[in-house]
């Protein structure tokens, strides 16, 4: 169950509307937490790094500045910067296209398709090409009726969980903390299906991250403009 609106809003028009767009834009990210563990799972088996989840690839870094290992430090900060920098870019090509979230994953779709085909022999480019998808991502959605999201991590969206659970069990009842559960699950169903797909095709299941990526292009145009406004970055 999502946050109702506040008071002023609840008129049964409204508080229709308001649902709606609360369902849908969980749909939406689901998707996204799908396509987003599907393609970590397939980067992190092909390659043994982590796409999506960074806090995984600082600890590694840490553990190899430990070791005295400069060649995966500089790999791994690398990744880790890349990372950032689709962060950063993501919400300046979604400010630049007004808050249209198409253009933002005919890009992911496009940096997929080439790291799929760069493959085996440039893995590096493709990893790269790959994280910087998964950063521009973030920007797709942020937020669902005032309800932060995370798309490609999920610690957040678990320990938002459970400290909703802890207030639950404590009498409270706040709505909203359930639907945590969806961008932890859609990742990972995602992840699943990615480890099995890259069993079979290697670096080249990637192409599949990058149909999933363009469907959902296609996906959110059919999505109420407003709506997606309200779900993209601030």
């Amino acid at each position: 169950m999502l946050p109702e609106p506040p008071s002023s809003q609840r008129r049964p028009h409204a508080l229709r509307l308001y649902r709606r767009r609360g369902q849908v834009g969980m749909f939406f990210v689901a998707g996204l937490s799908v396509l987003a563990g599907m393609t970590d799972a397939i980067g992190f088996l092909a390659s043994g790094d982590f796409v999506s989840f960074m806090s995984g690839n600082t600890t590694r870094m840490a553990v190899a500045i430990s070791d005295g290992n400069f060649d995966l430090i500089m790999r791994l900060a690398l990744l880790i910067a890349t990372f950032v920098l689709g962060n950063a870019l993501g919400v300046m090509i979604a400010r630049s296209c007004r808050k249209r979230a198409w253009p933002l994953l005919a890009l992911t779709a496009l940096l997929l398709l080439a790291a799929g085909v760069c493959g085996k022999p440039f893995e590096l480019l493709a990893m790269l090409a790959a994280i910087l998808a998964m950063g521009m991502l973030n920007a797709a959605v942020e937020e669902v009726n005032g309800l932060p999201i995370g798309l490609t991590y999920v610690t957040g969206a678990l320990s938002r969980f459970g400290r909703g659970l802890g207030r639950w069990l404590m009498g409270e009842r706040r709505p909203g903390w359930r639907m945590q559960l969806v961008p932890w699950s859609g990742m990972l169903v995602g992840a699943v299906l990615g480890g099995w797909l890259e069993h079979h095709l290697g670096f080249a299941a990637l192409l599949a991250s990058s149909a999933l990526a363009a469907l959902l292009g296609l996906a959110s145009m059919m999505i109420p403009r407003r709506w997606v406004q309200r779900y993209m970055a601030r």
